[in-house]
């Protein structure tokens, strides 16, 4: 792909994504308070996948991958992401971990695909890591046990959903190799239809008979932010995101990501109120500096 300014169009939709995808956390704590991880799962996945393959024909892929990417991404990363939040973890905090997915790529891509790791991403990984260190020493350390409202489960749990987008990245590049030229929206649409009769189980199974149907009464905050999930961070977000990749190598685009974790701490504390540790200020800026270091090391290491 021949390198290209961004246009200020171009520029306008990236802040867009950042700024949809960095609230999109807060909107799932918001939605959260009547519809418990499992039915917010469904009622996502729902919404967005079942209307649109009405209207958008099946990818040209084996439906193998389509299932196995509907159940990494859709019921692995976002069902734990959603547990995370329920049982321990703040949206300020999750809009960072989550971004780890990128080591946990690149450490997937060595053990299943052979991939080498570059020394940009070879000396992110060893930041992340120590900023890893830096979020469990805060549940060590005297006064801090609290950790703003987060718990050691809420931590694992969201490293486990970082994880689970990792194995959906892998799942992509596979598609890839296979598939060149198939639709990716139309992908993720047939994905996402896979993890609704999944998340509609796990809500059978494991929620309380008393839980089943509270979502009936649920505010209109909270059916916004369903709007917001299904509608803003997933079909708009994603459609500016992919359009912008299809006009500009990568390399121009994915450093705008390192954008939502910032605007992701600043509505969780501004919106919800919550709280940042000193030792999870640390970690933050650790994990920042590790992305940072992978997106534009690269980069500086060319020129």
């Amino acid at each position: 792909m021949k390198p290209t300014a961004l246009s200020g169009r171009d520029l306008a939709a990236a802040l867009v994504v950042v700024v949809v995808w960095g609230v999109n956390f807060v909107a799932m704590k918001f939605a959260l308070r009547d519809f418990t991880p499992f039915q917010l799962g469904a009622a996502r996945f729902a919404l967005v996948a079942l209307p649109l393959a009405l209207f958008i024909r099946p990818p040209k892929v084996p439906w193998k991958w389509v299932v196995l990417y509907g159940l990494f991404q859709g019921v692995g990363q976002f069902g734990l992401l959603f547990i995370a939040l329920h049982v321990g973890m703040t949206a300020a905090l999750a809009s960072v971990l989550l971004q780890t997915q990128v080591f946990f790529t690149a450490l997937f891509g060595f053990a299943l695909l052979k991939e080498r790791a570059s020394g940009p991403l070879q000396a992110g990984m060893a930041l992340a890591a120590l900023g890893l260190g830096c979020f469990a020493w805060n549940y060590a350390s005297p006064g801090a046990a609290s950790g703003g409202a987060t718990t050691v489960a809420g931590l694992l749990i969201t490293l486990c959903a970082a994880a689970m987008w990792a194995l959906s990245n892998i799942v992509a590049r596979q598609v890839q190799k296979v598939a060149s030229d198939y639709s990716p929206v139309a992908f993720v649409v047939w994905s996402g239809s896979v993890a609704v009769l999944p998340f509609m189980a796990l809500s059978w199974v494991f929620d309380a008979p008393a839980l089943r149907w509270q979502w009936l009464g649920a505010g209109w905050t909270t059916w916004l932010s369903l709007a917001y999930l299904s509608w803003v961070a997933s079909v708009l977000g994603y459609s500016l995101w992919t359009g912008l990749l299809k006009r500009h190598p990568a390399n121009r685009v994915a450093p705008f990501s390192l954008g939502v974790p910032v605007v992701g701490l600043t509505a969780g504390m501004v919106v919800l109120g919550e709280t940042i540790m000193p030792w999870q200020w640390a970690g933050i800026a650790l994990i920042v500096a590790a992305l940072a270091c992978v997106m534009l090391g690269g980069l500086l290491q060319r020129r």
